[in-house]
Parts: C-alpha cells; sequence; structure tokens
C-alpha cells in the first residue's frame, strides 16, 4: 500500500491556505459575485482561493496535474489533484456558514482515476475532515489532534436519517416519486446540503444521502471520507467511486435499499 501521509499533510496545508483567504471575504459587504453560463453563482472568493491553492501546487507537486471547478483541468499524468475552492458558494455569498474547501488526490487505476487523499475544511463551521487510502477517516483540528469515523450501524431503513440537498434535480429527472417515497419510508430527513451530508454519513450523524446532479470535484474529496469510514459511496447508477454524475452514500447496510428507492421511475 503506497504511503499517502505526505500529500494528506500538504493537502492541510492548502487547506489552511484556502481557509485564511476566504474566512477573510465572507460576509464581506464588497464581496464580488457573478453568475457563471450554468446560471450558478462565483464569488471572487471561489477565484482567489482556486488560483492559491494551484499556485502552492504547481511549486510543492509540479508533475502533477490539477482539475478545478474554476480553471478547469491543467497538466497530464497519473496523478491528478482535483479542487473545489468553495462548495457551497451559494450559502458562502448569504453568509450561511455551510460551505468548505475540497481538495482530493486522485491516481489512475482500474476503471480511472480514483481518490487516493481527501481533504474536506469549513472554517466557518469550525469543521475538518480527511482520509487516506488505506489509513482510515478522521476529523479534528489537525492531523495530530485528531478523531477516527466510523459510519453508523443502523440497517433498518425506518430507522434511518436521510439527508439530502433539494428537490428540484430530483424532479427533472423523474425521480421524484421514488425520492419521496423514500422519504415516507426513513425515520427522519434533514436538507442539509452540499458537502456535510456526506460527512454526516462518515461519521454516523446520518445514515443515507444522496444528490442527483454533481460535477467530480464535488464528490472526490467526499468519496474517499466516506469509503475510509467504512461506508458506501457511488454514483445512482450503482458504479462505485465519484463518476457517475451523481451520488449516493451510505454506512453501507442501507446502500441498496437507497439506490432502489432512488432509481425508481414511473
Amino acid at each position: 500500500m503506497p504511503d499517502y501521509h505526505d500529500d494528506l499533510r500538504l493537502a492541510h496545508v492548502l487547506a489552511d491556505a484556502a481557509d485564511a483567504q476566504t474566512m477573510d471575504r465572507f460576509k464581506a459587504l464588497d464581496l464580488k459575485v457573478e453568475t457563471k453560463p450554468d446560471m450558478t453563482p462565483v464569488s471572487e472568493a471561489d477565484k482567489a482561493a482556486e488560483e492559491l491553492i494551484r499556485s502552492q501546487l504547481q511549486r510543492a507537486r509540479p508533475r502533477d496535474a490539477i482539475l478545478g471547478e474554476e480553471y478547469g483541468i491543467e497538466g497530464t499524468g497519473p496523478r491528478r489533484w482535483v479542487i473545489d475552492p468553495i462548495d457551497g458558494t451559494k450559502n458562502y455569498v448569504r453568509g450561511v456558514p455551510v460551505w468548505a474547501t475540497l481538495i482530493s488526490l486522485m491516481e489512475a487505476g482500474e476503471g480511472g482515476y480514483q481518490p487516493v487523499v481527501g481533504v474536506v475544511s469549513a472554517p466557518a463551521l469550525g469543521r475538518r475532515w480527511w482520509a487516506a487510502k488505506g489509513g482510515g477517516a478522521y476529523t479534528g483540528r489537525s492531523l495530530t489532534s485528531a478523531t477516527r469515523l466510523h459510519v453508523s450501524k443502523v440497517s433498518r431503513l425506518s430507522d434511518a436519517s436521510f439527508a439530502y440537498s433539494s428537490l428540484t434535480g430530483w424532479e427533472e429527472q423523474g425521480r421524484l416519486d421514488g425520492f419521496m417515497d423514500l422519504t415516507r419510508a426513513v425515520w427522519r430527513t434533514r436538507g442539509y446540503g452540499d458537502f456535510w451530508p456526506y460527512m454526516m454519513v462518515a461519521e454516523g450523524a446520518v445514515d443515507i444521502c444522496a444528490e442527483p446532479e454533481l460535477s467530480l470535484w464535488d464528490m472526490a474529496a467526499n468519496a474517499i471520507v466516506v469509503t475510509e469510514a467504512g461506508g458506501s459511496f457511488t454514483g445512482l447508477d450503482g458504479r462505485p467511486g465519484p463518476h457517475s454524475g451523481n451520488a449516493a452514500a451510505s454506512n453501507g447496510l442501507l446502500h441498496d435499499e437507497l439506490l432502489g428507492y432512488l432509481n425508481q421511475r414511473y
């Protein structure tokens, strides 16, 4: 098993730098926000955080490729850093503290690139989560001050807590009826949104979560944290990993049922 400790340590350094920059502009009265071609918002803080991470990676890992939400792909090779500078931009620009910088290292392997390191840093919540392949998943203030994560052992859907982002995407894909049936079958539902449901699945606070439409940078870091905590992370098609354009995550025990409901079509 390769040792990813140096890469994980670097990801923490990158997250520290991004946290300082994004927190400096959080709730700034003069924050500039634009609309991208896909009609989603992007702030000056998104762009600045990605530029900062890219510049540090180019110095520390010049041979590695970089894929980011704001500036696309740069470089080639078997190792690729995947960055979402602010996951939850809509929250960020409204002053809601639920947003995070997502940093993942992916390596070429069977079935394409797979995440081997992931850091999810939510400075406005004072929280950070991370994982490296074969090394487990953790949360805490730093590498030396951390608690290991484990998914829940809830095995009945009627006892499960289900987290999601919104209803609109499910309706657009014709999956809303299955989604609503799932909400009736579980014990509890909450719309936490973005990265947070996946981290709560990893912590064992939530048992299942799903989103109908995502990009690779939304999922790569989340995927390895969930799986290293003992959970399952797939697309709605059941394909393991962050490659399906959507996501379903669970404690593993409820995964087949989760996919069954969300793939109902009427």
